[in-house]
């Protein structure tokens, strides 16, 4: 029996739907508040779903009865520095739980981290899975989180887990809508005058819920796995989305001390509004950064084959368009 955590996030729905559309009987869990996604209602008589968090230690097991396979894409997703605490523990103590769950029962694990949790590279060096951060990078709580959460994992390994990790670059796809890696895409449709020169991977949705099925069901274990299609320059990626959404693409650089300003004015803005700043520090300075990630590992272990990124942002533009 196969169990997805985090059913009712952006790729945990497409991973359920995915697992459905085999003809597969699973479980996923998701909170009391949670909603489950239009997109996985068709699948409900193969979908068994069960109300537990993952802080929650005892139903957190009883939704393991059974279980031989887990999916573990739950993780509570923020760069305010207000849920620094919170979420660190959320997601660490979360994983904790399900890697100790997993070792109880003997599940096999696929374990969703970040390229947050890999450390830098030197220019023009790409980075791949033995780039380790450092030192926990102290204004970024969401590498943190996801670093820290990764820790759990290798400690189940070294206690015996049948683990594998996935390291997404950013994640994008069009059921993301406005939200998340959606606001990239929405913000350029209402108008953007400046760009940024960083580079960053990235990887469509469908794409990582392939990889970790695939990686499930392969012999591969304690190892971990950057999952990126393309790295690709932000002024080309808005430049491709402008074009696909048929608006002016921004011709005008921001530079770095401009992106200081901009992040020090949304945080200001955001202690007198209470709402949650327009770009943070770590965006801010991602955005002038170049980081190119290495994709050959995973390529190599499973022989995958990426689907294009311009073929992603294509399909976000017409999602957007339509939905305007």
């Amino acid at each position: 029996m196969i169990l997805v955590t985090g059913a009712t996030g952006f790729l945990g729905m497409i991973l359920a739907r995915q697992l459905a559309e085999q003809n597969l009987h699973f479980r996923c869990i998701k909170r009391a508040t949670s909603v489950i996604p239009d997109e996985l209602k068709p699948y409900q008589h193969l979908i068994e779903w069960r109300e537990a968090d993952i802080l929650d230690d005892n139903a957190l097991e009883d939704a393991f009865t059974g279980i031989t396979q887990v999916y573990h894409c739950a993780a509570w997703v923020s760069f305010k520095q207000a849920d620094k605490e919170p979420m660190i523990k959320t997601n660490v103590a979360g994983t904790a739980n399900v890697v100790n769950l997993c070792l109880q029962y003997g599940a096999r694990l696929v374990h969703v981290s970040s390229i947050a949790a890999i450390g830098r590279g030197k220019p023009d060096e790409l980075i791949n899975e033995k780039h380790h951060l450092e030192e926990t990078p102290a204004n970024n709580i969401y590498s943190i989180s996801k670093l820290e959460s990764e820790m759990e994992v290798w400690r189940g390994i070294a206690e015996g887990l049948d683990a594998v990790i996935v390291n997404p670059s950013v994640i994008i796809g069009a059921s993301a809508g406005v939200d998340g890696s959606g606001k990239i895409f929405e913000t350029v449709r209402q108008g953007m005058n400046f760009y940024t020169t960083g580079t960053c991977g990235f990887v469509d949705v469908e794409d990582v819920a392939r990889v970790m099925i695939m990686l499930m069901d392969s012999d591969i274990t304690a190892e971990r796995f950057i999952v990126n299609a393309e790295n690709w320059n932000y002024k080309d990626l808005i430049t491709t989305a402008a074009n696909f959404l048929n608006v002016k693409a921004p011709t005008r650089q921001a530079k770095p001390w401009m992106m200081e300003i901009a992040w020090r004015t949304a945080a200001t803005l955001a202690g007198i509004t209470g709402k949650d700043p327009a770009i943070d520090k770590i965006a801010a300075q991602s955005a002038t950064e170049t980081q190119n990630y290495d994709n050959s590992k995973l390529k190599t272990a499973i022989g995958f084959n990426y689907k294009p990124i311009w073929e992603t942002v294509r399909e976000i533009c017409i999602r957007l368009n339509k939905a305007s």
